[in-house]
């Protein structure tokens, strides 16, 4: 026990707190996959099971070693690469649009050669910017009423970026904007900058609306959700909660992960209900919550300005998207497309909730290196 104290004490650098959510939903992912993907690896595998559980751990695996490298590295040096990356996003979300892969009538991913991958430029783009805005918000904080010098730059990013995401992904786009209205709000920003910002955004979204791919499918799934008949996506998702009962009927025993569309990502929330129960349904809004606490408390605890930023920005946008997806699941809103962030199966997305974690633990890291480490002590006392 004592060796393992001394390896998590000299690796696993950050908030042990966050490391142990981390753990938890990695776990959590492993079985629920496993199960909701069961039927479908039977059928498009040649009866191998084990196809998608395989491939899910090792992207898992690799999400984890991500975090790890991400999160040994000083999160100051993020904000000199974001930049350059947000500027390279620009045409990569444009050319995304053009001439990347259909799936559901949207090009919202790319093929990555020679290791034959896809991933979903909004990822790269949506931490990009949060990492972007961190970094201006705080060299502005003195000059936070400049409209012109301080406000315009943010504004334009955030209504630029956002508005080309919804060229192929409404749901996502407004995921990145409000957590960038809340990121704006943690940084002092004047309200009525932030009522500007809205008013930006609204123009950029009416026009990826009109020219985009997914105007049509967002307005159909808002009438869908409002009207008396209840798509089949939910009418499958209530089934699974309801027949899940408080307890669950056990891992590995859903009956719904046959009818479900996507239960390995969009409705992995409903699985989770229906082999886990209430109980366990509570317990992953748990986690979240408390990762959106402790991601929190690392940016009240950070001395400089650009890691509280840093560190809000990216636990607002994993935990914001955590309650979609679970509000989406138990008919709390329209269905969105939108991931369960480090849970659902997915394939680079994971690597990006890797990425983002990873960053945070690197703030919360800079900061118990400050101010010293309770739970370091303790096992260094243990040793």
């Amino acid at each position: 026990m004592n060796k393992i104290k001394n390896w998590a004490y000299r690796n696993l650098k950050g908030d042990p707190v966050i490391w142990f959510i981390v753990l938890i939903l990695s776990l959590f992912s492993i079985l629920v996959v496993y199960s909701a993907t069961g039927s479908l690896a039977y059928k498009m595998m040649d009866g191998n099971t084990e196809y998608y559980l395989f491939k899910h751990a090792i992207l898992m695996v690799a999400s984890l070693v991500t975090i790890w490298v991400v999160h040994r590295i000083d999160f100051r040096y993020y904000s000199k690469v974001s930049r350059l990356v947000l500027w390279l996003c620009v045409p990569l979300l444009l050319f995304t649009w053009m001439f990347g892969n259909n799936l559901n009538g949207a090009t919202r991913t790319l093929t990555i050669p020679l290791i034959n991958q896809s991933f979903q430029t909004s990822d790269l783009a949506s931490l990009a910017l949060l990492v972007t805005l961190a970094s201006m918000l705080s060299k502005r904080q003195k000059s936070i009423d400049d409209f012109q010098k301080a406000i315009v730059p943010m504004l334009f990013w955030i209504g630029l970026i956002c508005g080309l995401i919804a060229l192929a992904n409404f749901s996502s786009a407004i995921l990145l904007f409000l957590t960038c209205m809340l990121v704006l709000f943690i940084g002092r920003v004047p309200m009525k900058y932030l009522a500007m910002l809205v008013v930006i955004c609204a123009s950029f979204g009416s026009v990826a609306f009109m020219i985009g791919q997914r105007g049509g499918t967002a307005v159909s799934r808002v009438e869908n959700f409002f009207s008396d008949e209840t798509p089949y996506q939910a009418q499958q998702a209530y089934i699974a909660i309801a027949s899940g009962g408080v307890i669950g009927k056990g891992p590995g025993q859903s009956d719904q992960r046959n009818f479900l569309p996507h239960p390995y990502s969009d409705f992995i929330y409903a699985i989770i209900l229906e082999e886990y129960g209430l109980i366990g349904g509570v317990l992953i809004l748990f986690l979240y919550l408390a990762l959106l606490y402790r991601g929190m408390k690392a940016a009240e605890g950070n001395d400089r300005a650009y890691g509280g930023l840093l560190s809000a920005g990216l636990s607002f946008a994993l935990v914001i998207q955590a309650f979609v997806n679970m509000g989406v699941s138990v008919g709390l809103g329209p269905v969105t497309g939108l991931t369960l962030p480090f849970i659902s199966m997915g394939g680079t997305s994971q690597l990006f909730a890797g990425l983002a974690l990873g960053i945070i633990l690197s703030v919360s890291r800079g900061e118990i290196d400050r101010f010293g480490s309770t739970i370091g002590n303790q096992y260094k006392e243990a040793a």
